[in-house]
């Protein structure tokens, strides 16, 4: 909304209006903004959840100071909610395609979330929400995007290509200059519609989700790649927004490695919405997408502001309110700035804790119908309760993860140059 004011103040000729025309200067307001709107609402809305009694319910798992977090407020991805799309709204091109689809996904899973945490808390109903409806929100939000990353005229890629400098001129005058021109190819820029994302670790490699129906004719191929694209994106938003559900277990371990990897998402944003940058770096130039620079930062002083409040020991849960949306907010924006096989790097903790439920699920139930008595891998699952079963401090379990996060948050901005 400030960033129309300003556009029209621009116009205007008022000093100091174009400011808000510069991503960075957008892009800083609303990490401040953010980060104060969830330090000041965020005791409020602590207070308002513990007079209202929403608690969190917990199991007795035998985990040591499991029990004195009963009773904490939950359903705290309000405060995270809120302090994205305040900023968004204020300091955002809401017009921009990338900008609406990231606005779409943090209500939409954000709505999920707490019609979960709302069954869980009020109905008293330990279970929430049932799984079939979480996964149909999860497919409804991946099929809205996949279909409008698809479709959308917005959603383009642009690369230079080099012609014979002769296409240019209407008219030739002789074939001497037509021999001429030949001779001095020029190169110009084009835009293109493509299901096409980046392969880490390889240059000028580029992979086409067509591929993957390969054994089909090129009509075939043209005619279904938009529903391969789709079930891609529906995979991708469950897998990581179930993977960042499940690595909510501990004070802070969910929002800090949110924001470590909200960081990462932001800087692979700026340079592929930078022409100079892309151009340097060999990367795939997403024109419109420095936009979405604005609203990662809204993403990252939300998880930080937060996380003052969800640190060890926390004063307020997320809650499968925050949770899923971040998880979404995270599978989505990688999507639209096409770095998602960077996400089993980036990602690698909300990965590893979802695998570990599988294989100590999977294990469990084989072994149990193979010797009678079911088998577990680790002490219990996900991950981080298996260390707490060790003996480890909470705390330290945390701040461990958050070290292994930016390391790998390391390793894929390592990526853009090791090609």
């Amino acid at each position: 909304m400030l960033y129309y004011l300003f556009k029209y103040l621009d116009h205007l000729n008022f000093p100091g209006a174009r400011i808000f025309q510069y991503i960075s200067f957008r892009s800083s307001m609303a990490i401040i903004v953010s980060l104060l709107i969830a330090l000041f609402i965020g005791k409020r809305i602590i207070q308002y959840l513990q007079l209202k009694q929403v608690g969190e319910t917990i199991r007795e798992l035998g985990l040591e100071g499991q029990m004195a977090k009963k009773g904490t407020p939950t359903m705290g991805g309000i405060i995270i909610l809120i302090s994205i799309l305040v900023p968004t709204l204020l300091f955002c091109d809401l017009l921009n395609v990338y900008v609406i689809l990231m606005i779409i996904t943090t209500v939409w899973l954000g709505l999920v979330g707490f019609i979960d945490d709302y069954i869980k808390v009020f109905k008293k109903d330990k279970k929430g929400l049932e799984g079939k409806f979480k996964i149909l929100g999860q497919v409804s939000l991946g099929m809205i995007v996949g279909l409008t990353f698809y479709f959308s005229p917005q959603v383009i890629v642009r690369e230079k290509i080099t012609v014979p400098s002769f296409q240019h001129y209407q008219t030739v005058d002789s074939v001497q200059n037509l021999k001429q021109n030949t001779e001095k190819p020029t190169t110009i820029t084009r835009d293109f519609k493509r299901t096409s994302t980046t392969i880490p670790f390889f240059k000028n490699h580029e992979f086409h989700y067509r591929r993957l129906i390969g054994f089909l004719s090129k009509e075939a191929q043209k005619r279904w790649e938009w529903v391969v694209m789709v079930l891609v994106v529906i995979l991708i938003v469950t897998a990581v927004s179930n993977g960042a559900n499940i690595t909510d277990g501990l004070d802070g371990l969910a929002s800090g490695s949110s924001a470590i990897i909200g960081v990462t998402l932001g800087i692979l944003a700026y340079v592929s919405g930078n022409l100079i940058y892309a151009n340097y770096l060999n990367i795939m130039y997403l024109p419109n997408t420095g936009e979405l620079v604005v609203f990662i930062s809204a993403f990252i002083g939300a998880t930080v502001g937060f996380l003052w409040y969800n640190t060890y020991p926390a004063q307020v849960f997320m809650g499968d309110t925050g949770s899923l949306s971040l998880g979404g907010i995270i599978a989505v924006f990688a999507i639209l700035i096409r770095k998602e096989l960077l996400i089993p790097v980036l990602c690698c903790i909300f990965l590893m804790e979802s695998l570990s439920v599988i294989i100590q699920v999977g294990y469990f139930k084989y072994t149990k119908r193979k010797f009678g008595a079911g088998r577990r891998v680790f002490l219990m699952a996900p991950l981080h309760h298996h260390y707490q079963m060790k003996g480890y401090p909470e705390a330290k379990i945390v701040t461990r993860f958050w070290i292994i996060g930016i390391i790998l948050a390391i390793l894929t901005i390592v990526t853009l140059k090791t090609r």
